[in-house]
């Protein structure tokens, strides 16, 4: 991709080097959290950024021209405890009722800060500066109409375009400036202008440069209370997006906070699954000051969701930063190379697509309904109940496979054209010759790390095991998120599938489990960081305990 200079006028020097390029890193620990250090900037007396614990906001969903129903909507949201409310503001009429909501919400007592969000009409936006706290533009559709077209742009082409988005959007940089009230520049991916796409795609890449040019331009003029958001309806591609210009703010010597956001998130479990890998993901990075979750519902069921993802991080421990990991780029998606092993039917590893484990919790002897529950999994209509591609089960004790030889009767009775579920058996505490039992009867094997000392496993027993020619993972749990803990479980870890493979086992896998998907990720992550032919070709599987808390989970 080529790089492309910048107009002087502009004063986006700094810019003109890293256009289209991607920097090395995006926070300074992948291994442990530590918070990204931005500046304070105000949203009327909330502040953002710095310090502050992370705030969370929400927006109304009705007509702005309704004052008093826009303005109930808002006091109910405040009443759930949300800090900053967004109103939508597409013409000037609606800005200035805006002012009028303000003023009714002041009377009542209700001093939250309200935000304008503009899109295509700059006029909006500086009527709208006069009446709330925080101003949000696109920068995507705020001085570029989007008429989809196809043009290449010379260098002096784009330099003039720049111009032209200065004299649109100075005036209200001014503005903003002099009365104090901060600014979101807010790219959406989809909706970025026909200039950046026909340069860098609808690509994080793109996002990041669309916000970039409008951010130098405040910097032009001394305007420094901004706040950026990257939002995107796939995860994958918000994720990417703050990572990209978490980096690229960095090498730039920039500190401005964020403020997170899936778009369209959706509604039910589905919409606050979405905001929680988006979210929480980037918040586990140390990225984000500010965050809103959006769901198809009433905005007030937005906030308790928020509060939710942000209060596992309030309290959270900064570590010491660490070198970032070698390797594939945070900035794209791109799977862990791993072999491909067999899982009853199913394959593990390589390209495959990601294998989804049942686990009944608890020995299987005491877990109650096992075999019915076991039987309605398998006869289940895979079109109306998703069905796993294997179940992990617990067992202890000769009660145990008692039970276990049940249920694996009845998936192979229940079995469909799509093929029967794998049954993983996890034998914890259990002497050899009962594992070697065990795996005998199941497609898998998990053994905790932790019991070839305890349980006194010989060479020979672990050849034993390796002759069933069933596939094993050698497992460890990961209790805490302190990565000098983590490490040394890892390598250890590392020693015992050397051990297992030159004594016969060949089908080796890991599994980690955890208490945290903190925890769980910062595991995963150093087991990448070891990069050791001895545990990079294993494939892995990832197991969270969350207990009886299912908000949690």
């Amino acid at each position: 991709m080529t790089i492309h200079s910048t107009s002087a006028s502009l004063a986006i020097e700094e810019l003109a080097t890293r256009r289209g390029t991607l920097p090395s890193g995006y926070v300074a620990s992948r291994l442990g959290f530590v918070r990204r250090v931005t500046r304070e900037v105000m949203v009327g007396d909330v502040g953002v950024g710095l310090t502050n614990p992370i705030r969370v906001q929400s927006m109304t969903t009705t007509d702005t021209m309704d004052t008093e129903g826009t303005v109930a909507q808002a006091l109910r949201l405040v009443a759930v405890g949300c800090e900053i409310v967004r109103i939508t503001a597409p013409t000037v009429d609606d800005a200035r009722n805006i002012g009028r909501i303000r003023d009714r919400l002041r009377r009542v007592g209700c001093a939250v800060p309200l935000v304008a969000d503009i899109h295509f009409n700059p006029a909006a936006a500086m009527e709208a500066a006069l009446h709330v706290e925080k101003v949000r533009i696109n920068p995507g559709n705020f001085a570029d109409s989007k008429r989809f077209a196809v043009r290449e742009y010379s260098d002096a082409d784009y330099d003039g375009e720049l111009d032209r988005i200065e004299q649109r959007f100075a005036p209200l940089v001014e503005r903003c400036q002099g009365r104090g009230i901060s600014m979101r520049i807010g790219t959406n991916h989809g909706s970025l202008s026909d200039r950046i796409m026909n340069r860098f795609g609808d690509t994080p890449l793109g996002m990041v440069e669309s916000a970039l040019e409008f951010a130098a331009i405040c910097r032009k003029y001394g305007y420094h209370d901004l706040i950026f958001s990257m939002k995107a309806s796939n995860p994958k591609v918000m994720i990417h997006a703050y990572r990209l210009l978490a980096a690229r703010l960095d090498e730039m010597g920039w500190n401005y906070p964020f403020h997170l956001g899936v778009t369209e998130a959706g509604n039910g479990q589905d919409g606050r699954i979405k905001s929680a890998i988006g979210i929480g993901s980037l918040l586990d990075d140390g990225i984000g000051d500010t965050i809103r979750v959006s769901l198809t519902e009433d905005p007030e069921a937005e906030v308790p969701v928020a509060f939710a993802l942000a209060k596992l991080f309030h309290q959270r421990r900064s570590l010491s930063g660490d070198s970032l990991l070698s390797g594939r780029s945070p900035f794209t998606y791109e799977r862990r190379h791993s072999r491909v092993i067999a899982l009853g039917n199913n394959r593990l590893g390589g390209s495959t697509p990601a294998v989804v484990v049942h686990p009944l919790i608890g020995d299987l002897s005491t877990y109650p309904d096992a075999v019915a529950h076991v039987h309605d999994l398998a006869t289940a209509d895979p079109d109306v109940t998703p069905r796993p591609d294997a179940i992990s089960v617990e067992v202890r004790d000769p009660s145990d496979v008692e039970v276990l030889r049940r249920v694996v009767e009845t998936i192979a009775r229940g079995s469909g054209p799509d093929g029967s579920i794998a049954v993983v058996a996890r034998a914890s505490s259990v002497s050899p010759s009962f594992a070697v039992e065990v795996g005998a009867v199941v497609d898998a094997l998990i053994i905790p790390i932790d019991d070839f000392d305890a349980m006194n496993w010989s060479d020979d027993a672990i050849k034993r095991l390796g002759d069933t020619g069933r596939p094993i993972f050698l497992e460890i749990f990961v209790r805490d998120s302190d990565p000098d803990w983590t490490q040394l479980a890892l390598n250890s870890l590392r020693s015992r599938l050397d051990w297992a493979a030159s004594h016969g086992c060949r089908d080796l896998a890991i599994s980690i489990r955890a208490l945290s998907f903190q925890s769980l990720i910062r595991a995963g992550r150093q087991l990448e960081q070891l990069g050791d032919p001895s545990t990079a070709a294993y494939p892995v599987l990832l197991g969270c305990e969350f207990g009886d808390d299912h908000d949690e989970a």
